[in-house]
């Protein structure tokens, strides 16, 4: 039994999925930790993709300047109570969001956004489809999926400004 929850307990570190869905996902996939983080995941998407319709009201504004005081950003992360606007799993959500618009400057929230004669590809330009500035194996997509299964609750980004000193402001 201490084999098991030792199991358990780092596919919970890995994914930071609830004791119950650790385990399930375990036993579904023979007590393979990389193919239960991958079922894991994957019932990240589904649980966000049922969620994706309900109304994020609450949630709240990040600014981060990056040193030097040159180069920052300011992004709306909504939720759908402030319950867990104020948890720090979202806090640290919202933050990280506004470290990549700061880092990657991209133009656009999703590929929906994109006008359809775009050069550039979304990966470079969309801010849900770019690799994460902390774990380029994971997307901001991705980042936002398993905050919404933690907290079970709708995610999204509203809007997002990024300043550089010295720039000006296109419309």
């Amino acid at each position: 039994m201490e084999d098991k929850t030792a199991i358990i307990k780092e596919l919970r570190e890995l994914c930071g999925a609830g004791v119950m869905d650790c385990r399930n996902a375990l036993v579904k996939c023979d007590w393979n930790v990389q193919k239960a983080a991958e079922e894991l995941k994957e019932q990240g998407y589904e649980k966000a993709a049922k969620k994706a319709d309900r109304a994020t009201g609450q949630g709240l504004v990040e600014a981060y300047i990056h040193a030097g005081g040159r180069v920052g950003a300011i992004v709306e992360l909504n939720c759908e109570t402030d319950f867990v606007a104020r948890t720090d799993e979202f806090k640290n959500l919202a933050h990280d969001i506004a470290m990549q618009v700061t880092a990657m400057s991209p133009c656009y929230i999703c590929k929906e956004d994109m006008p359809e004669d775009a050069e550039e590809s979304a990966e470079v330009t969309c801010l849900m489809d770019q690799p994460f500035i902390k774990d380029q194996s994971r997307t901001i997509r991705d980042l936002i999926v398993e905050t919404i299964a933690k907290t079970k609750e709708n995610i999204r980004i509203s809007r997002f400004t990024r300043f550089e000193l010295g720039e000006t402001q296109q419309d």
